[in-house]
C-alpha cells in the first residue's frame, strides 16, 4: 500500500491555494522571526514548538489587523443596515488555518516555516480549539460568520467568552469522564481585549411605577467585558467582528455589604459575579429521562438565566449605542428617534436563548427612551427574527416565573404586558376558544408557573425559520401550528448550509486541488458551480483521481489513528462513520446493533467473503445523561469484543473517537466512506454534518429526516442509501402504538443481538451492565430502533455491494459532490439578508491596507 505524501511533498505539487510570491514568503519570515525574538521568555534560549505556533499565529493577525481597522471604518462611513446574530454558542475550532486560507496566506506561510525548518501542519496542531459551543447550533453560527463576512455584509456574532467550553472527553474503562478544557491557558492570539467598551448589566432589585415611568432599583450589577475576534471573508479584505463578553465584579461588588471588616471575604466572592461566563452549559438537546418513562424536562439553571440575559444586555446596550453615534467622526450620540431603528439594526436570535432580547429592547425603549408601547413593540417586532432548532418537547426552554420574579422582575413584568396584548388579540379573532388561549399563552399554568421561551419568540419576532424544508413544515404543523394559523406569513424555511472554506479548501485540500484542475476556484465562494462536475461522473481520469484522494486521507486517517489509538486499521476497509452528540434520538444504538448483528454473521460463517469495515463512533454525551453514556460504554465494550477476536480478523473494527470536536472532525470527515445520519424521522430538525460528509465524498446511508431530504433531491434519492420510516410512518406508529417486541420475536438477528447485549456477552464482568438499554430499548424506546432494524440492514447489505464495485462507488460519490452546492452557508446566509434581514449581500473588495483608499 502507497504511503501517504508527507507535508513538504504535496507542497511541491501546484495547489489551489495559489503558489507563494517570493516577496510574501520573505515578507512571513521576517515577520515570523520578529514575533519570535519578542516572544521568546529572555532567560530561555530554546524556543518550544508553542513559542512557533504564537509566532506564526501573530504573524498572521498582523494581515488581519489592517483589513479589519480598514472594514470598520468602511462600515463607519457607509452606515448600511447591521446584522446581528446572538448565540450562546459560537464552535469555531481553530483560527490559524482558517485565516490562511482566507487571507491567501497559506502557501507563503507553509513555504516561510517550511525554510525556517518546521512544519505548519504540526504548528497547527498546537492550537486549542476554541470549544464555545455543543454541536450543530454553535457550529452553524461559525459557518454564518465565515459566510457572511464573505459576503461583505455588515455583520456582528455576540456571544459569550467562556473560560472553559465545551469539556474535554476522556474515555476510562470504557465510560466518558469530563475534563474542564482550559482552552485560554497559554492565552489567545486571536482575541483583542476592549476595556473601553465595557458595560454594566443588572440583576435583582425591586421595580418602582412612579409618575415619571418605571425605574428598575437596587439592582446587583455584573460588567461586561468584550473580547473582539476578527472574522476575515474569503479573499475580499472584508474582516468583520465577533464580539464576546466577559463578566467582571466591579470594584465595590459587594464591598458595602462587608462593613464588619471582612475585606478578604468581600474580594473573594468577586467570584459570584464572575461565574457568569465561567463555563458553557454541555447540554445539546436536553436529554429524555427514558428510564422513567416520561420526559425530564429542560433543566431551568439561575445561572444559565443570568448567562442568557448577560449577554442579550450587553449586546443590546452595545447595539443602540451603535445606532445612535453618527458616522461623521464623532462618538456623540446623533439619533434619537427609534423610528429608523429596524431600517439599521437586523437581531437574529440563534434559537430561544437570546430570547431575553424582545423585553431587553421593550424595557430600554418604554423605559430608558420613553418611546410608548405600541411604538416600540413594532419596532422590536421589526427587528427581532427568530431560528427555531429543535422540535424535541423537552428541549424548548421554559423558565419558572418565580426565578424570573427574583431575578428579573421588570422583564416579568414586560412579559405579563406582552402575553395580555397577544392573549386579547387572540381572543378577539377566536372568541370562546379558552383552549387556543391556554396553548399559545407565553404563560404555562401549572404546579410551576412557566414562561415560555419559543412563544415569546414567535411573538417578539417579524420572521420565524425553521433549518430544513422538512423541519420548517413541522414547526408549522405542529410545534408553533396556532401561531402558524395566526400569522402564517411570518413562518419561513432557511435549510442550513457550511463553509465551504473550512469544510472542503482547510481540511480536504487534495479534494480541493482536484476540482480546481476541472473547473476552476470559483465554486469556492459559489458552490452551485460544483454543477460542472456531473459531466465528469463517468470521467475514468476523474474517477481515478477522486478514488486516490480518498485513499490518501484514509491512509492518512489510519496513520493518525495507529498512533493515538494503539489500533491497526485496514486502509481498504470500508470507513464508516457516525460522529455526532450522542442522543437517544441519533440512534447510535441501531448502528450498534448493526455492528453486533455483522459480527455474528462472521462468526457463524467464517469462510464467507465479508467487506471489511472499520466502524467509527464519536461524539460527546451530556454529563447528566445516563442512556448516553451508557450508549458510548457499550460501543467501547463492542469494540473491545470485535477488534480482539481472531476469527474477525480485520474485516471488521470498533473505534469510539474520543473527544470529538472541530479539529478532529476537519481529519475524519475527508476519510470517511459512509456517512450516518440515522435519527428517527421527523427529530433531527437539519444536521450539517450530513453536508460536510457529502460535500467531502462520503455516500449516506440515512432516514427521511432534516437535510437528508433535500440531500437525495438534489443529488437523487438512488445516489444516497435511504431507508426507514418516513414522519407520517412515524405518527402512524404512535397512533397504533409501538410494540418493541413485535420486532424482537419476529427478527431473529435483532433477538440474538438484544440478548447478547442483555446477557452481559458484551460485558462478562459486569452481566447486568446494559440492562437499562435492553429495558429502554424494548419497553419505552420514543426513538423506535427496532422498527427501522430490518430496513436498516438491507440497506447496509446494498451499500456493502456497491463498495464492491469501486469504480461505481466512486460515480455515486462524484455526483453526490456535484450536487452539494445547495448546502453552502452562503446560500443560506444569502436567503436570510434577502428574506428576513432586507439586506444584499456584496462583491464590493475593500482595498487592502497596502493601497491607499480614495
Amino acid at each position: 500500500m502507497a504511503k501517504p505524501l508527507t507535508d513538504s511533498e504535496k507542497r511541491k505539487q501546484i495547489s489551489v491555494r495559489g503558489l507563494a510570491g517570493l516577496g510574501d514568503v520573505a515578507e512571513v519570515r521576517k515577520s515570523f522571526n520578529r514575533h519570535l525574538h519578542f516572544t521568546l521568555v529572555k532567560d530561555r534560549n530554546v524556543a518550544t514548538p508553542r513559542d512557533y505556533f504564537f509566532a506564526l499565529a501573530h504573524t498572521v493577525r498582523d494581515h488581519l489587523v489592517g483589513r479589519w481597522i480598514r472594514t470598520q471604518q468602511h462600515y463607519y462611513e457607509r452606515d448600511p443596515k447591521r446584522i446581528y446574530y446572538l448565540s450562546l454558542e459560537f464552535y469555531m475550532g481553530r483560527t490559524l488555518q482558517n485565516t490562511m486560507v482566507n487571507l491567501g496566506l497559506q502557501n507563503a506561510c507553509d513555504e516561510a516555516i517550511y525554510q525556517l525548518g518546521l512544519d505548519l501542519e504540526e504548528l497547527e496542531e498546537i492550537e486549542e480549539d476554541a470549544g464555545l459551543g455543543n454541536g450543530g447550533l454553535g457550529r452553524l453560527a461559525a459557518c454564518f460568520l465565515d459566510s457572511m463576512a464573505t459576503l461583505g455584509l455588515a455583520a456582528y456574532g455576540y456571544g459569550i467568552r467562556y473560560e472553559f467550553g465545551i469539556f474535554n472527553q476522556k474515555i476510562v474503562n470504557g465510560w466518558q469522564v469530563e475534563e474542564a478544557d482550559d482552552w485560554l491557558r497559554y492565552g489567545n492570539p486571536w482575541e483583542k481585549a476592549r476595556p473601553e467598551y465595557m458595560l454594566p448589566v443588572h440583576f435583582y432589585g425591586r421595580v418602582e411605577h412612579t409618575p415619571d415611568g418605571v425605574k428598575w432599583l437596587d439592582t446587583q450589577v455584573v460588567l461586561a467585558m468584550p473580547y473582539d475576534t476578527p472574522v476575515p471573508g474569503y479573499k475580499n479584505n472584508t474582516v468583520n467582528t465577533m464580539r464576546l463578553w466577559s463578566a467582571k465584579a466591579p470594584n465595590d461588588f459587594k464591598l458595602q455589604d462587608f462593613n464588619v471588616g471582612d475585606y478578604i471575604e468581600a474580594v473573594l466572592d468577586r467570584n459570584l459575579a464572575e461565574n457568569i461566563s465561567r463555563v458553557l452549559y454541555p447540554n445539546d438537546n436536553p436529554a429524555p429521562s427514558s428510564l422513567l418513562c416520561c420526559v425530564q424536562f429542560f433543566e431551568g439553571k439561575e445561572l444559565r438565566l443570568k448567562q442568557e440575559y448577560f449577554v442579550v444586555a450587553a449586546t443590546l446596550q452595545d447595539i443602540i449605542r451603535r445606532f445612535k453615534s453618527s458616522k461623521f467622526g464623532c462618538r456623540d450620540p446623533v439619533r434619537t428617534c427609534f423610528e429608523t431603528f429596524p431600517d439599521k439594526v437586523a437581531i437574529q436570535l440563534n434559537d430561544t436563548h437570546p430570547a431575553l432580547s424582545i423585553p431587553e429592547l421593550m424595557r430600554i425603549l418604554v423605559d430608558v427612551e420613553k418611546v410608548d408601547w405600541d411604538k416600540a413593540w413594532e419596532i422590536t417586532k421589526k427587528t427581532c427574527a427568530y431560528t427555531n432548532h429543535t422540535v424535541l418537547p423537552e428541549a424548548l426552554e421554559r423558565w419558572p416565573v418565580s426565578m424570573f420574579e427574583k431575578l428579573l422582575p421588570r422583564h416579568l413584568e414586560i412579559i405579563y404586558a406582552i402575553n395580555q396584548r397577544h392573549l386579547d388579540h387572540v381572543a378577539a379573532l377566536f372568541p370562546g376558544d379558552v383552549d387556543r388561549l391556554r396553548r399559545m399563552s407565553v404563560i404555562e399554568e401549572g404546579d410551576c408557573k412557566r414562561i415560555n421561551m419559543a412563544h415569546l419568540c414567535v411573538i417578539g419576532s417579524h420572521a420565524v425559520n425553521g433549518v430544513a424544508r422538512i423541519h420548517s413544515e413541522i414547526v408549522k404543523q405542529s410545534v408553533f401550528k396556532d401561531f402558524y394559523e395566526l400569522e402564517p406569513e411570518k413562518f419561513q424555511n432557511k435549510t442550513n448550509g457550511i463553509t465551504p472554506r473550512r469544510w472542503l479548501l482547510l481540511c480536504n485540500p487534495g479534494l480541493a486541488d482536484t476540482i480546481v484542475e476541472k473547473i476552476g476556484e470559483e465554486f469556492l465562494t459559489d458552490l452551485s458551480q460544483l454543477k460542472k462536475l456531473l459531466p465528469l461522473v463517468s470521467d475514468e481520469v476523474f474517477i481515478r483521481d477522486v478514488a486516490k484522494v480518498k485513499q490518501e486521507n484514509k491512509l492518512k486517517f489510519s496513520a493518525f489513528l495507529e498512533k493515538e489509538y494503539k489500533v491497526k486499521i485496514n486502509p481498504s476497509s470500508m470507513f464508516d462513520v457516525h460522529v455526532k452528540r450522542i442522543h437517544e434520538y441519533k440512534r447510535q444504538l441501531l448502528n450498534c446493533l448493526h455492528v453486533v448483528t455483522l459480527y455474528n454473521r462472521i462468526k457463524r460463517d467464517p469462510a464467507k467473503a465479508f467487506v471489511p469495515r472499520t466502524v467509527m463512533i464519536g461524539g460527546k454525551a451530556a454529563p447528566g445523561y445516563h442512556m448516553a453514556k451508557l450508549i458510548i460504554k457499550l460501543v467501547t465494550s463492542i469494540g473491545d469484543v470485535v477488534n480482539h477476536d481472531p476469527v474477525v480478523g480485520d474485516r471488521l473494527k470498533v473505534i469510539f473517537l474520543e473527544n470529538y470536536r472541530v479539529s478532529l472532525a476537519e481529519k475524519v470527515i475527508p476519510a470517511a466512506d459512509l456517512s450516518q445520519q440515522i435519527s428517527t424521522a421527523g427529530t433531527e430538525a437539519s444536521g450539517t454534518g450530513n453536508m460536510k460528509f457529502m460535500l467531502n465524498g462520503a455516500l449516506t446511508i440515512g432516514t427521511m429526516d432534516g437535510a437528508n431530504v433535500e440531500m437525495a433531491e438534489e443529488a437523487g434519492a438512488e445516489n444516497l442509501f435511504i431507508f426507514g420510516l418516513r414522519v407520517e410512518d412515524v405518527e402512524a406508529l404512535d397512533r397504533k402504538g409501538y410494540n418493541a417486541r413485535e420486532y424482537y420475536d419476529h427478527l431473529p438477528e435483532l433477538k440474538q443481538a438484544v440478548d447478547q447485549i442483555s446477557s452481559g456477552f458484551f460485558s462478562p464482568k459486569e452481566p447486568d451492565c446494559f440492562k437499562d438499554i435492553v429495558n429502554m430499548l424494548m419497553h419505552h424506546d420514543r426513538f423506535k430502533v427496532f422498527a427501522d432494524y430490518e430496513a436498516y440492514m438491507q440497506c447496509q447489505a446494498q451499500v456493502d455491494q456497491l463498495y464492491r464495485n469501486p469504480k461505481e462507488w466512486t460515480k455515486k460519490v462524484i455526483r453526490n459532490i456535484a450536487c452539494s452546492g445547495k448546502f453552502s452557508s452562503d446560500r443560506t446566509i444569502t436567503e436570510y439578508a434577502r428574506e428576513i434581514w432586507g439586506v444584499e449581500p456584496s462583491d464590493l473588495q475593500i482595498p487592502p491596507p497596502n493601497i491607499p483608499r480614495d
